[in-house]
């Protein structure tokens, strides 16, 4: 088979069908633009995910003057108290858990307090009511709950916190904005494909004259079919093309360019190595999507 006389029939075939061909261009770009968003977010969320697990804490909050619950009845928590607290910690039950404990005084609270409002802010509180805590690293980050377990209801002990909890409700929206970007590419893969195969049978109606004689002197299917297939995979792979220029794009000028200066909590964003995974990705996505549907969609033509 000459490469150069099926490459020759397929462009041929595309030029014909500039229309349908510029159409297919720009759904496939789109669809797979979602394609490589959806991709890119799950890898953010992924990367945002390990990054906090590492460095989440679980706060052991001591009791104040101004606590309310029930274990603080008796009021500030008292030094015995703290140090039962500490001693559990150091337990052999809870120690292979833990990677590292911090106490904060209520002094050195109200001093971050401060840095963190100003002093103006935090002048509505005074250093004694600030909890004295004991923020705790744990080696598995999803064993959590058994600090948790072990230290609610512990008296002196106003509420045990996973800080990781705070940013749940950013990666569920993080994670429900992804299954609408896959749920809108799959829509418009679905009519990348649908119109793939509509252009290749205009092609090949165009062209029935030329088929025929072509079957008639004996061409095999095969050499029939690839010129079509190439029609749909170029058309394809413009589109990828355009898709992962996009792709690029999104993450230098909006990711970079804009989010990284503005959100100032997440300091780890996707980049290069992760568009190194992403754009093969949703080449091939296209390359294969619009070889496949052109290939049915030819042999069903060519049966009829």
């Amino acid at each position: 088979m000459r490469f150069g006389l099926v490459l020759g029939e397929a462009l041929n075939g595309l030029r014909r069908n500039a229309s349908m061909v510029i159409s297919v261009v720009l759904v496939t770009f789109v669809s797979l633009t979602f394609v490589g968003a959806a991709m890119l977010m799950q890898l953010q969320i992924a990367t945002m995910k390990e990054f906090w697990s590492d460095r989440a804490q679980v706060a052991v909050s001591m009791c104040t003057p101004v606590s309310q619950t029930t274990t603080c009845t008796a009021g500030v928590a008292t030094e015995e108290q703290i140090q039962q607290v500490r001693d559990q910690l150091d337990s052999t039950t809870l120690a292979p858990l833990i990677q590292g404990i911090r106490f904060e005084t209520s002094e050195e609270a109200y001093a971050n307090l401060v840095e963190l409002v100003g002093e103006e802010q935090a002048s509505v509180v005074s250093p004694e009511q600030m909890p004295q805590t004991f923020y705790v690293n744990l080696i598995d980050p999803t064993q959590s709950d058994v600090l948790i377990e072990a230290f609610s209801g512990t008296a002196g002990v106003e509420v045990v916190k996973d800080q990781l909890e705070f940013l749940d409700p950013l990666f569920s929206a993080l994670t429900i904005a992804t299954y609408i970007a896959v749920g809108i590419a799959a829509l418009m893969l679905v009519a990348a494909v649908l119109l793939i195969a509509t252009t290749i049978r205009l092609s090949a109606f165009a062209r029935r004259r030329e088929l025929g004689i072509m079957r008639l002197v004996g061409a095999s299917n095969g050499f029939i079919q690839t010129p079509f297939i190439l029609e749909g995979v170029l058309a394809a792979l413009v589109g990828s093309a355009l898709a992962s220029v996009a792709v690029w794009a999104g993450v230098h000028f909006g990711v970079h360019g804009y989010l990284a200066d503005r959100v100032g909590f997440v300091t780890t964003w996707v980049g290069s190595a992760e568009l190194a995974i992403v754009i093969p990705v949703i080449v091939v996505i296209g390359a294969v999507l619009a070889a496949l549907s052109a290939a049915f969609a030819i042999r069903r033509w060519l049966r009829a």
